[in-house]
This record gives structure tokens, sequence and C-alpha cells, in this order.
């Protein structure tokens, strides 16, 4: 699955250059501007959606995901953490989930 392989190729630059990795780059930069960085993207994603682009939505959608799994790494949070805790939350009405919590 590409969201695997992208998550596996973000945690494998976790240790590289920052001067030849830009995912290397933003890790080196700390979690906080991680997810700075990841909360830029998802207005962009909000501002191409409102747009009706659905081009650059998907274009910014893809930065979106890519961004929130290194602020993910940033905080030692795997891609298979997230999705077990979507398969905790399956079958569970979402008005049911929010209540719980």
């Amino acid at each position: 699955m590409t969201l695997e392989r992208l998550a596996a190729t973000i945690a494998a630059r976790k240790g590289a250059d920052p001067e030849t990795s830009w995912t290397a780059k933003l890790l080196s930069r700390g979690p906080e501007k991680c997810a700075e960085k990841f909360g830029e993207e998802a207005v962009e994603a909000i501002i191409e959606a409102v747009k009706g682009d659905r081009a650059r939505l998907t274009a910014e959608a893809a930065d979106v995901l890519y961004h929130l799994l290194v602020m993910l790494a940033a905080r030692d949070v795997t891609l298979d953490d997230v999705l077990a805790e979507l398969d905790r939350r399956e079958g569970t009405s979402g008005i049911a989930e929010k209540a719980g919590r």
C-alpha cells in the first residue's frame, strides 16, 4: 500500500542528513515545526475544497497525508498505531464514539 511505503520511507529518513532529505530536514526541526507544517497543508487543502478545484484538492490532500505521517513520526506514532485505532473504532457509530471520549 502506498501509505505504508511512504510511512516506511519517512521512518528511514529520521536519521538522514537534513541537507539531502526534505523529510529529514522537517524532522530535524522538531515535532512542533512538523505540526505547524501539517496545519499549513491542511488549510491549503481546505481552501481547495471550498474552491472546488478537484485537481488542486487532490494534490493538497497528498501533501496533507505526507505531512501527517511526518508529524506522527516526529512523535514516534506509527501508521500502524493509527490503523489499529481505526480498527478499534470500526463498527462503532461516530456519534457513540464521540460520546465515549
